[in-house]
């Protein structure tokens, strides 16, 4: 029976500000259609996701060559306009966090989720600003603990990110299930601290992999009412 539920952050509630993106990168003379960048972002993901290229990096690492991947697979050469774009784009997260925009499904199904009894808390790599972001979205009151892994010092796929959640939380290990969209990071992450895992596959890239998959955070609610109704009764 599922009790807590564990998110990442980024590329599950909360997602990179694309016309934001696609307004630096045009400011260079680089002409990108936001959703043409949105479309490229699953792809780039997927090539990115690779033990190898997770164990030799660092979050903060892959998080500025997703976008040179992005680029790629949007048919953008990279160049010097694309790195003065990308930098004028890290200063902003640094100080607020890109990944501003949530999608209108998220906090329903949250909401969804909380009704189901479930505690919901998030487990994510970032960058210290977490909390100022998920404020400025409305995030915050929407979850009941939340770990940014600049404050905690240890980042996924180490299982020790997950045990200080269980801990701040109150949660045990064998009735919480995390929920994130790389493979390298959150599945192998969580199973390592001895939790369930669930990867969102919004855009269904991930047929070869051993764990259950949804393309929507609804799809999480559908799978989990059932458990949740059956430990009711």
């Amino acid at each position: 029976m599922i009790e807590t539920l564990f998110f990442d952050a980024g590329g599950v509630l909360v997602f990179p500000n694309w016309e934001r993106i696609s307004a630096a990168l045009a400011r260079q003379s680089v002409n990108v259609d936001a959703r043409a960048l949105a479309g490229a972002e699953p792809k780039a993901k997927r090539r990115l996701d690779l033990e190898s290229s997770i164990q030799e990096t660092s979050d903060a690492e892959r998080g500025w060559q997703i976008f040179n991947l992005i680029l790629l697979e949007a048919g953008v050469p990279l160049s010097p306009a694309t790195d003065v774009a990308l930098a004028d784009l890290r200063a902003y997260h640094d100080n607020q966090n890109l990944w501003e925009f949530v999608p209108p499904d998220v906090e329903p199904a949250l909401e969804r989720l909380r009704a189901l009894g479930l505690k919901l808390v998030v487990v994510s790599n970032s960058n210290g600003r977490l909390r100022h972001l998920f404020d400025r979205v409305g995030l915050s009151e929407r979850v009941d603990v939340l770990l940014d892994s600049f404050e905690e010092g240890v980042e996924k796929p180490d299982p020790r990110l997950f045990q200080i959640a269980l801990e701040r939380s109150g949660s045990r290990r064998e009735t919480t299930m995390h929920v994130g969209d790389l493979y390298h990071v959150d599945v192998v992450g969580a199973r390592s601290a001895g939790l369930q895992a669930v990867l969102l596959d919004a855009a269904g890239l991930y047929t070869d992999v051993d764990c259950p998959r949804i393309q929507a955070l609804a799809d999480l609610c559908e799978l989990l009412s059932p458990t949740v109704r059956a430990e009711d009764d």
